[in-house]
This record gives C-alpha cells, sequence and structure tokens, in this order.
C-alpha cells in the first residue's frame, strides 16, 4: 500500500505566500511523476504543477511565474511553494503521484487527502 500525506495550506492574504509538502511512503519502488492538482467549488479538478524524477515540470498556465514545483527522489517527497496568491487561487489542494510499487511493472495514480487553501481579498 501507498500512503501520500500533505502538510501546508491556509488561510493568507492576497499577495502572500504558502508552502505545500507531500511525502509519499509504501511498497515504492519508483515515482516516476508527482504533482499537485486542485478544485475549488463547483468546477472539476485541475492540474496544478507536475514534476518527473528527471526533474522536468510543467505549470498550468493560470499559475506559471507564481508557483514552484520541487521534489526530493531521495524523500518520496514534493513541496509546491506558492507565491503572489489570488483569491482565485482558493481551492482544495491534492498531491498526485504516479507510483510504481516493488514487484510491479506498471504505475498506479495515488491521491492525498486534499488541504484547503484560502486566499482573502
Amino acid at each position: 500500500q501507498v500512503q501520500l500525506v500533505e502538510s501546508g495550506g491556509g488561510l493568507v492574504q492576497a499577495g502572500g505566500s504558502l508552502r505545500l509538502s507531500c511525502t509519499a511512503s509504501g511498497n515504492i519502488l519508483r515515482i516516476p511523476v508527482m504533482g499537485w492538482y486542485r478544485q475549488a467549488p463547483g468546477k472539476k479538478r485541475e492540474s496544478v504543477a507536475t514534476i518527473t524524477s528527471g526533474g522536468n515540470s510543467n505549470y498550468a498556465d493560470s499559475v506559471k511565474g507564481r508557483f514552484t514545483i520541487s521534489r526530493d527522489n531521495a524523500e518520496n517527497t514534493v513541496v509546491l511553494q506558492m507565491n503572489s496568491l489570488k483569491p482565485e487561487d482558493t481551492a482544495v489542494y491534492y498531491c498526485n503521484a504516479d507510483v510504481v510499487r516493488v514487484g510491479n511493472g506498471y504505475s498506479d495514480k495515488y491521491w492525498g487527502q486534499g488541504t484547503q487553501v484560502t486566499v482573502s481579498s
């Protein structure tokens, strides 16, 4: 079994910063891709940023230049640094990992429990 545990999030004023962290644990061989998604009330879950084990990252257009994703492969941890936050960034943020478990030749997608980010105007 694999678990993703998130930390960070909270309430911040517009223009402020928050840092989200997520650590994967369990029967893990490797994690090709880790990332962060978010879901605002009444909206579909959307990708915010992803990063490969080689360090290649992708960002949603709405967060480019403001958010930075990074990871520590040895610790199976991914971090999302969020700067210049806007009220429209308010959402529940979910950690995601495509995990290859020991003994498997394929990856499965796992999700964290979600953490609330609220940006006040």
